[in-house]
């Protein structure tokens, strides 16, 4: 089991005036790959930049490996961070780049120099010692800045949107590259982005953050198929997210139009958000549907067409393998279990869990 290594205990942070973090309360287990995903403004990035030292809390404490580190500098931190614009020097070769921390730690010339091998070679970016930062790509500058990060042993790795930059193909190379070090490497990455395919892909744990709070936390399918509130469901792919009226357990109204659902304990007549995903659409004969549509719009995915139908004044999206021309006269359907009740927030900021229940 691993271990708690990294706790952020009751964190606030302004900035003239503007709250940015409320009393935010994140623990972090060793050799994890934790993400921090939500909007521009969540708070995500000042997050990382306070765990990195380049910020200080307004309140809160910061502990590491048992530790309390809330004072300390940057470089008295058994961590690293490589950002988005990646910091290398370019008057620099590439082995400079890579010793420039270890140099400042007097480290040995032989020392520094198996370890520029070493880095290189994870990075599978061999024999470019001599080589100039700017004869390499964006996506070999950014293996150069995870190398210069990791010559130094750090236990854990911090990484602010450092595929940002980078095209789709070359990022998705390296969201594989970025888990095959983490395996090898064996240290603690905590990786800040807004992009949600990514956090998917890489993540063993995703904190989802709007306007300071963090509004839940789990693994890559705890999130996209048991989102806690419509902020979640919405940010973490696409959803439909339509009002409704929870009549009583297992039985929810919406569009004008009872359904069964599996969920229980909100109650009788309570006003809900129900969340179904698009992939859990299913489109039929307009006899066999719980309603019936029409067809508005299709688009060619690649592996699905994606499908928008008018019914009941609502415009649902749909993921289907199936081809529905537009116009085509359509029953809509959803099993019971793909649809989620979720209670109605009183704000737009309201915590949405304890996520230390």
């Amino acid at each position: 089991m691993e271990k708690e290594f990294i706790h952020l205990s009751h964190i606030s942070k302004s900035y003239d005036n503007t709250l940015v973090l409320d009393d935010l309360d994140l623990k972090i287990r060793e050799n994890e790959f934790l993400t921090l995903l939500g909007p521009s403004g969540c708070g995500k990035t000042t997050t990382l930049r306070l765990l990195g030292g380049f910020e200080t809390p307004d309140a809160g404490q910061i502990f590491f490996d048992g530790s309390d580190i809330t004072s300390l500098p940057p470089n008295e931190r058994k961590l690293n961070t490589v950002f988005q614009k990646y910091a290398l020097f370019p008057h620099m070769s590439i082995a400079e780049n890579i010793a420039f921390g270890l140099k400042i730690s007097k480290k040995s010339k032989a020392y520094i120099n198996d370890k520029i091998k070493y880095a290189l070679k994870l990075v599978n970016l061999n024999g470019y010692e001599n080589r100039s930062i700017d004869s390499l790509s964006g996506g070999q500058q950014q293996r150069i800045a995870i190398a210069r990060a990791i010559v130094n042993e750090p236990k854990v790795l911090l990484l602010d949107e450092p595929l940002g930059a980078l095209d789709l193909k070359l990022r998705q190379d390296m969201q594989y590259e970025l888990i095959r070090l983490k395996e090898e490497l064996g240290i603690t990455f905590v990786y800040v982005t807004h992009d949600q395919e990514e956090a998917l892909t890489m993540s063993d744990t995703i904190v989802v953050m709007n306007q300071g709070y963090i509004q839940q936390i789990g693994t890559p399918e705890d999130i996209y198929n048991e989102p806690c509130n419509a902020f979640v469901a919405d940010f973490i792919g696409d959803s439909n997210i339509i009002d409704g009226i929870m009549l009583e357990d297992k039985l929810v109204k919406i569009l004008g139009v009872k359904i069964p659902c599996v969920d229980t304990g909100f109650g009788k007549k309570q006003p809900v958000d129900v969340v179904i995903r698009p992939e859990d659409v299913e489109l039929s004969d307009p006899a066999n549907g719980f309603m019936e549509g029409d067809v508005v719009s299709i688009i060619f995915k690649g592996v699905h067409y994606e499908i928008e139908v008018h019914a009941n004044g609502y415009d649902w999206l749909v993921h289907t393998t199936k081809m529905f021309p537009v116009g085509t006269h359509v029953g809509i359907s959803v099993i019971p279990f793909n649809i989620q009740i979720m209670n109605k927030p009183e704000s737009s900021d309201e915590k949405a869990v304890d996520v230390n229940a």
